[in-house]
């Protein structure tokens, strides 16, 4: 009668090779959304435009206007109005902005007063380098179909003071206004700068936004998370459109 063999070394249990497979995946797949976000902020992406500014007069050339500003404007083509938001896109931090020149609007100066101004911006034209964040600002964002525009009306007149000496002179102000965006209406301040060149009135300036005070829903989506408010900012240039009326001594 034959004794049972001693039993041998029990095999060592191995980790599934699937679970294994399945790690290495989803750790190679989170290489490659941060690697490629940060190749597409840094390298494919375009940068967000500038900040509007006033340039200053080429060389020492300046121009002395004559004469009094009061009379009417207009906004003439070259006007901008657009939006600047903070995005995090995978973990990677970027700017978000969006133009359009779609604006128009008008401005009254009563002597040294602005008495009368307000702009209107058609939003469904607001375009930025990116067709899916411009697809989801006319959509759930804004609902340009049916909020089609933007307005801003000042509610004070603004003191500009005497009819500057040169075009290199910069003027600010703060306007107090209503705003109207996406159907709600607010009483805003906004911070403007200002220069008149010899032939036209430019204007630039920015308002922060907070989302929840126009009922805007926040713009972030899955891989994209944004701050709760974001910046208004105009290019607005002004040409004459009529002139004060002459006044006529008493007898």
């Amino acid at each position: 009668m034959t004794e049972p063999e001693a039993p041998g070394p029990r095999p060592r249990r191995r980790r599934p090779r699937l679970l294994v497979v399945l790690i290495g995946a989803v750790v190679v797949l989170a290489i490659l959304v941060v690697g490629g976000t940060a190749l597409y902020i840094n390298v494919i992406k375009k940068d967000a435009p500038e900040e509007f500014s006033l340039a200053q007069p080429g060389g020492s050339e300046t121009v002395a206007p004559t004469g009094s500003l009061a009379g009417s404007w207009a906004i003439a083509p070259g006007s901008e109005v657009g939006y600047r938001v903070k995005e995090n896109l995978f973990g990677q931090d970027t700017t978000a902005a969006g133009r359009t020149k779609q604006v128009s609007g008008s401005l009254t100066i009563d002597g040294s007063r602005a008495s009368k101004a307000s702009f209107t911006v058609q939003m469904a034209t607001v375009t930025s380098d990116e067709s899916r964040r411009d697809s989801q600002f006319r959509g759930r964002i804004m609902d340009t179909d049916t909020f089609p525009t933007a307005t801003f009306t000042l509610a004070e007149p603004v003191d500009i003071g005497a009819v500057p000496t040169d075009s290199k002179t910069t003027r600010a102000v703060t306007a107090k206004g209503d705003l109207t965006l996406r159907g709600k209406t607010r009483r805003v301040t906004m911070t403007l700068q200002s220069r008149w060149d010899g032939t036209s009135i430019r204007t630039v300036g920015q308002l922060p936004i907070v989302f929840a005070d126009y009922d805007v829903p926040n713009p972030s989506f899955p891989g994209v998370s944004t701050e709760d408010h974001g910046i208004m900012e105009v290019s607005l240039i002004f040409t004459r459109s009529a002139a004060a009326p002459a006044t006529t001594a008493s007898p």
